[in-house]
């Protein structure tokens, strides 16, 4: 199983751009597929975007699509969000997450069950 630690969020004006990366620990992280999900204060945490283990595709919920971009080092086992033209609605504590299954080459969903390991989350403030 593979263990994240996610990092880079932080107070930023809308409009502005943060870059998260969520580090992976053990041997695995090369053969996950790897997300971002976030959830905000009374709301249900929600798919963001997530990467194959292969690095192609990627997927995009609606709401972030040419915003924001998912990718992954393996070498470094690290998988980054890009974040750009952020809006106040984008404020949430982010988790970087690892599908439950390696190799994973199916559609994804992005419902949070498929995930098996998350790492605690950070914040991102978004002020208007």
């Amino acid at each position: 199983q593979v263990q994240l630690v996610e990092s880079g969020g932080g107070l930023v004006q809308a409009g502005g751009s943060l870059r998260l990366s969520c580090a992976a620990s053990g041997r695995s992280f090369s053969r996950n597929t790897m997300g971002w999900f976030r959830q905000a204060p009374g709301k249900e945490r929600e798919f963001v975007a997530a990467i194959v283990w292969s690095g192609f595709p990627t997927y995009y919920a609606d709401a972030v699509k040419g915003r924001f971009t998912i990718s992954r080092d393996n070498a470094k086992n690290t998988v980054y969000l890009q974040m750009h033209s952020l809006k106040p609605e984008d404020a949430a504590v982010y988790y970087c997450a690892a599908h439950r299954q390696e190799y994973y080459i199916g559609t994804i969903s992005g419902t949070p069950a498929d995930f098996g390991s998350w790492g605690p989350g950070t914040q991102v403030t978004v002020s208007s």
